[in-house]
């Protein structure tokens, strides 16, 4: 990969390739290996994010730091895009200064697609607009792996804010490749026409989405990119789309979610914090994935790493 801008071009022996290299550096981590330090001590990551994250950005930093790089944070309010600079010429001047890779967010859909045609340093696409979010899709897939081992026939159900989500598009492409049924569910307005078209299942009908789910992936309410028209009103949003105790679904269902959680809305707090709940174990999980990924760009001996065989996906 020269870069990473979505997982609907990855193929699945390049996410199973990802996976287990995660897993790698979540024991590396747990163990508290010493020579994670000086992997990439020498190379330079820069952050560069054009909308707020506290999840996506620290995760990266901290997954570039476990791995000795050192790490500079851009962030739109505070650089020279202020003053009328494109954040095409930021990143060719932070290019001409050393950086080795770039973590990019912007909120323009394709934006990280279009700056790397122009970039001699790999792009991974920390979220663009309304259209993917590769890392955190496959974060995902590492969680659901952990705890369901086997994905062939697993049922996922992604709820809520289907149309402006760059999570659910990520994990449509991701988890179509393995599991045998995607479901989304929303009101009509919030599902997008096009995606009928997609290997998923449309219900508009929550509890009989999620009465037989393995998987219910709870999205974001993302006020900030709607408009007018796109729901009634909160109050009718959580009647039809809130995950709660009301619903009947299988106790062994995982509860996800990719953060941030507006309480009560997407989901109860009381499911929030059952023990169904992974959303802690995703964002554990964002740690090595990110790791893993920051080491296919940089380390040049990254294919020496040893991994053991998955059961989920070898047999």
């Amino acid at each position: 990969m020269k870069h990473l801008l979505g997982v609907k071009e990855l193929d699945t022996a390049t996410i199973k390739s990802i996976l287990k290299e995660a897993f790698y550096f979540k024991k590396q981590v747990e163990k508290k290996d010493p020579k994670l330090s000086t992997l990439l001590k020498n190379d330079v990551v820069a952050n560069v994010f054009f909308e707020p994250s506290t999840r996506t950005r620290v995760s990266f930093e901290i997954a570039a730091k476990k791995l000795g790089a050192s790490v500079i944070n851009v962030l739109a309010e505070s650089s020279s895009i202020v003053k009328g600079e494109t954040i095409f010429d930021t990143l060719l001047n932070l290019e001409a200064m050393g950086v080795d890779l770039f973590i990019l967010r912007h909120n323009q859909s394709g934006m990280p697609h279009y700056l790397s045609k122009y970039l001699k340093t790999p792009v991974i696409n920390a979220g663009d607009g309304s259209h993917e979010h590769p890392t955190q899709a496959l974060l995902d897939l590492m969680t659901i792996v952990e705890y369901k081992k086997n994905l062939k026939n697993l049922k996922v159900v992604i709820v809520g804010d289907i149309l402006h989500s760059r999570v659910a598009r990520s994990n449509i492409f991701c988890l179509s490749k393995f599991v045998s049924q995607v479901t989304l569910c929303s009101l009509p307005t919030l599902i997008p026409k096009g995606f009928s078209e997609l290997d998923v299942s449309i219900s508009y009908n929550l509890q009989e989405s999620v009465k037989d789910a393995d998987i219910i992936m709870v999205l974001r309410l993302q006020k900030e990119r709607h408009e007018q028209n796109d729901i009634p009103s909160i109050k009718e949003y959580i009647k039809y789309c809130q995950l709660n105790e009301k619903l009947k679904f299988p106790k062994d269902a995982l509860i996800m979610h990719p953060g941030p959680v507006n309480r009560n809305v997407e989901m109860s707090d009381g499911l929030y914090h059952s023990s169904q709940s992974v959303v802690l174990s995703q964002v554990r999980n964002g740690l090595p994935m990110r790791m893993a990924l920051i080491s296919r760009f940089l380390n040049k001996d990254h294919k020496k790493i040893k991994t053991k065989k998955l059961t989920a996906y070898d047999g």
